[in-house]
């Protein structure tokens, strides 16, 4: 019995002293928002800015590490541990998020693995030039690691090295092609670039592999929209909004749509909706009031503005729609 019990408490001990057991991630938020440039249209009347930085930000979702190995396989782990025999395998990798490197090293892990997760916690840390630096010598000691190579990609995509991070994705797909998230990065940064017919085969790619990413529909919708491409944008919102009902983001993209495409009521249908989600949502209210506008309700298109307005004083679109329609009533820019 004591032969039995013993081992177990010597392992206990020693992973209770050397991990800090982490049992769940965080949801990826976003953080980058794309540039987009709006179509230009032949009439004066002020559009429905659908695509400015309040919404990019709301919906774009860049590539964001906020854990280390908690989605990959235990196989790259070293296999064996100094005393007691214990496998690996029967250790949540999340726990070695902030282990001594000297530590795993005695604990006979390869180096690259040591490599790559010091990365990591750089990475989180945002010190993402020392990250790259560690991702690098991962790469160096074993140039096929997918994990590092992705790593790095992200890296360079913080930093501002888009060519860079997108060598580092196409290097990841070429060794491996199933990964979804990897073409939706790459397709955010051929969107970065302007690259946007690339950037939708990408995102179109990552929705083959896994139909239900919401991210890759945010993004591809994005660039749809981008290039006047209202009636795929449309579908796209329309899949993403029944993954994610309470995404106010994608409601008032599909507005957007709908008014690219003159259809007024709808478009005010859904940027009502974008609103009831969030009270404050400043773009989808100046929005509206372009729809009510466009409809022939100055009223109702005015009180939109004004509301936009008390949010976001310094909303200049909602200002220069609000003055377009008080000059076509005939009224001074003092009058409601």
């Amino acid at each position: 019995m004591r032969l039995t019990v013993l081992p177990l408490i010597l392992l206990s001990i020693i992973l209770l002293t050397i991990f800090d057991c982490k049992g769940k991630t965080q949801k990826v938020q976003p953080e980058t928002p794309l540039p987009l440039e709006l179509p230009q249209e032949e009439t004066p009347e002020p559009e429905a800015e659908a695509e400015t930085a309040q919404d990019i930000a709301a919906q774009a979702k860049p590539p964001v590490r906020t854990s280390v190995l908690t989605s990959r396989s235990l196989s790259d782990l070293s296999a064996r541990l100094p005393s007691l025999g214990v496998h690996t395998g029967e250790i949540n990798p999340v726990n070695y998020q902030k282990a001594d490197p000297a530590v795993l090293q005695q604990m006979g892990m390869e180096q690259y693995l040591i490599n790559f997760i010091t990365a990591e916690r750089l990475y989180r840390e945002r010190n993402y030039r020392d990250a790259i630096a560690e991702y690098s010598r991962s790469i160096g000691l074993k140039p096929d690691y997918i994990d590092a190579l992705e790593g790095r990609g992200n890296a360079f995509l913080k930093t501002g090295n888009m060519g860079s991070a997108i060598e580092d994705y196409t290097r990841v797909i070429n060794l491996n092609a199933n990964r979804a998230e990897v073409y939706n990065y790459r397709g955010f940064v051929y969107a970065e670039r302007g690259e946007t017919e690339k950037a939708i085969a990408d995102f179109s790619q990552a929705l083959r592999l896994k139909p239900d990413y919401a991210d890759a529909l945010a993004n591809r919708s994005r660039a749809l929209y981008q290039l006047g491409d209202y009636r795929k944008a449309i579908d796209d919102c329309t899949r993403l909004i029944a993954l994610e009902p309470e995404n106010f983001a994608a409601w008032n993209r599909r507005g957007s749509s709908w008014y690219s495409q003159k259809d007024d009521s709808r478009a005010i249908e859904d940027f009502s909706r974008a609103i009831a989600i969030k009270p404050d949502f400043a773009l989808a209210l100046h929005n509206r009031g372009n729809a009510w506008h466009s409809k022939g309700d100055f009223a109702k298109a005015l009180a939109d503005l004004d509301s936009a307005i008390t949010i976001d004083p310094g909303f200049t679109a909602a200002h220069a729609s609000r003055n377009y329609i008080l000059q076509s009533l005939g009224k001074s820019e003092n009058l409601h």
